[in-house]
């Protein structure tokens, strides 16, 4: 559908760490070189505050059309242009208090500043939301007359045609505007969720064999699973997490009970068979593809099972649980100074080519990538754009093999933005969350064969290919369960059936015996996994995309790496080509031009097979230490 304005507040994609790290105490101690050079968006505040108080004017302008969409096709135009200048002055002023809120979080002023654009965006989606019901009002007759006979709205086509595709189920402009009220209700089971498991949770403390004390918290959690060689230490971590959501188990049904219930409530209100259906359509996804990526994933779980057995045989255990899933098979802890880790990305693109090798360098050069952790500064990595500026990344980088991996992610996603915004004009420039993680995973790959080339380190070469496989478990596996979890849910509540914990508990353990099997211990724990996952409660059936974009990569990849040197070369263009398209066609439709169809079972294989030969490799790898 047309947007009014656009402003991508999702940024790709957010990573935590498990590993300790170096912190700076103030940012005055990091060389300039690794850090951020806000300038490129703002020089200063000033400059800021002037191009808010530009595109609220420019806001009220928009609004003033009301009623006059159909006068003309000029007046149209005019409309779109218009939308568009919002749209990139969105960017700037959301993008720079953003950026310099996460470099310290504890900054309310800053803070402050970031609402003020927040609220600016809130107000104006309230008061603009009848421009697609106008819109719709002109007969497509006319409109295509419009379209054909003015090349000048060729940006706009597409975005304009898909918002006729789907006519049927936009509402009347009074309808939608009373829609829109209830924006901040249909929020709150997602602010009541996050408000219980961020300022109101209590997690214990427990006590660690080695004397340590540590809260049951999710960065401890994590670490301690990560890190910790002993498998008592991390059940004891595992319960003391857990139990805090056990505890609540029935709340947490209750709030996820409301977001079904939100989500099938406004799916009917604009006449979807389901809440699957209407969160799909806008990007023309069939709910077949959804049900072929569960299905076929469940039915070929196989590789996974081994290579859980392969773990539980390596690392000497008797029994062998969800806990023991993250421990490193070796004790070799190698580090990669930042420097190395430019390399190390930089060289393995270059099957991509020369041009695409040489817009890395420049992203890797010019103050594009805030590189170090210091106090105040938030966790984890993403890459967000500022259309007309370029790509931002942040990063926290400590010297461990999973930093190097996710430098060459994000950079995977800061290519795909830079290639977009140069090849499309604003109006297309912005990819979907489809097709956002192609890039990134593709970029892993091209790594861990580089890396795996490098090294004949047995050990290393371990750590390699579980960094790897991990990384398709997390990705692909896991999210392909909850992704068939959140069906089954919707499904329920459509159904007029009540959803308890009880309930909610007994999907998830029939979820883990198809997928797992006898290859994990039973643990009655891991069943309520549901309530610690905010994606469900905060973006519902968004996780799948994870897998989609992990099979559509791994099709890719098998295509530019296998046949003919003709055929890879075309497929390279096919892809290259893809990182280009921005938002110009269906995801879809821009992943079969680039060599994968999700609506083949083939293409959703094409990843278990990769995942297969991996394990395979791991397991030949262990075969050669004594």
């Amino acid at each position: 559908m047309m947007r009014c304005f656009l402003i991508i507040s999702i940024l790709f994609c957010v990573y935590e760490t498990n590993q300790a790290q170096k912190v700076y105490e103030t940012r005055d101690e990091i060389p300039v070189e690794y850090k951020w050079k806000l300038d490129d968006i703002y020089t200063d505040w000033d400059s800021w505050e002037k191009d808010l108080l530009k595109m609220n004017e420019l806001m009220t302008e928009l609004i003033s059309y009301k009623g006059k969409l159909k006068e003309s096709s000029e007046t149209l135009l005019k409309v779109m242009k218009l939308n568009d200048e919002i749209g990139i002055l969105s960017y700037k002023v959301y993008r720079y208090p953003q950026l310099t809120r996460d470099l310290d979080t504890r900054d309310q002023q800053i803070n402050a500043k970031l609402q003020k654009v927040q609220r600016a965006f809130a107000e104006f989606g309230i008061a603009s939301s009848w421009i697609n019901p106008e819109l719709l009002e002109i007969p497509w007759e006319t409109m295509k007359l419009w379209l054909d006979g003015n090349k000048d709205f060729k940006p706009y086509r597409f975005g304009i045609e898909n918002l006729y595709r789907m006519q049927e189920h936009v509402l009347s402009a009074d309808k939608e505007e009373l829609l829109s009220l209830f924006g901040m209700v249909n929020n709150s089971p997602s602010d009541i969720y996050s408000n219980l498991t961020t300022a109101d949770v209590d997690f214990p403390k427990i006590a660690l064999s080695n004397g340590e004390e540590a809260i049951a918290s999710y960065g401890n959690y994590s670490r301690v699973l990560a890190t910790n060689r002993n498998q008592e230490d991390r059940r004891i971590i595992f319960e003391g997490h857990y139990n805090v959501f056990k505890k609540n188990e029935n709340t947490y049904a209750s709030i996820y009970s409301a977001v079904c219930q939100k989500d099938w409530a406004n799916a009917r209100a604009r006449g979807f068979n389901s809440s699957l259906e209407a969160n799909l359509a806008d990007n023309n996804i069939p709910v077949a593809v959804y049900e072929n990526l569960i299905n076929t994933v469940k039915q070929n779980t196989a590789p996974l099972k081994k290579y859980n057995m392969l773990r539980k045989r390596i690392l000497k255990l008797d029994k062998y649980y969800s806990y023991d899933g993250s421990v490193p098979l070796t004790d070799l802890v190698k580090t990669y100074s930042y420097s190395d880790a430019k390399k190390l990305v930089l060289e393995s693109v270059k099957p991509l080519g020369r041009d695409y090798s040489k817009k890395m360098s420049k992203a890797l050069q010019n103050g594009w990538i805030d590189v170090f952790e210091n106090t105040g500064k938030r966790a984890g990595a993403y890459s967000a754009g500022v259309y007309g500026v370029h790509p931002y990344m942040l990063m926290n980088y400590n010297e461990t093999l999973d930093n190097v991996f996710t430098l060459g992610h994000e950079l995977g996603h800061t290519l795909h933005t830079l290639l977009s915004n140069e090849n499309q004009p604003f109006a297309t420039s912005s990819y979907t969350i489809f097709v956002a993680e192609v890039a990134s995973t593709f970029n892993e790959r091209l790594l861990l064969d580089y890396m795996l080339k490098k090294t004949s380190n047995t050990k290393e070469r371990i750590n390699l290919l579980q960094q790897a496989i991990q990384g398709i478990t997390g990705t692909f596996y896991t999210q392909s369960l909850f992704a068939d979890f959140e069906y089954q849910v919707h499904k329920l509540v459509e159904n007029g059936e009540s959803v308890t914990a009880e309930r909610l508990n007994k999907i998830i353990e029939e979820l883990n015996e198809a997928y797992y099997g006898d290859s994990v211990e039973k643990n009655e724990l891991t069943n309520t996994v549901w309530a610690r996952i905010p994606h469900l409660y905060r973006t519902p059936f968004y996780v799948y995309q994870y897998a989609t974009c992990f099979a559509s990569s791994a099709q890719i990849y098998q295509n530019i790496t296998t046949g003919k040197s003709r055929q890879k070369e075309d497929a390279k263009e096919k892809y290259l080509n893809l990182l280009k398209s921005g938002g110009n066609d269906y995801p879809m439709e821009q992943l079969k031009k680039a060599g994968a169809d999700l609506s083949k079972p083939e293409t959703i294989k094409a990843v278990i097979d990769q995942f297969s030969l991996l394990v395979d490799q791991l397991e030949k790898e262990i075969g050669k230490l004594k």
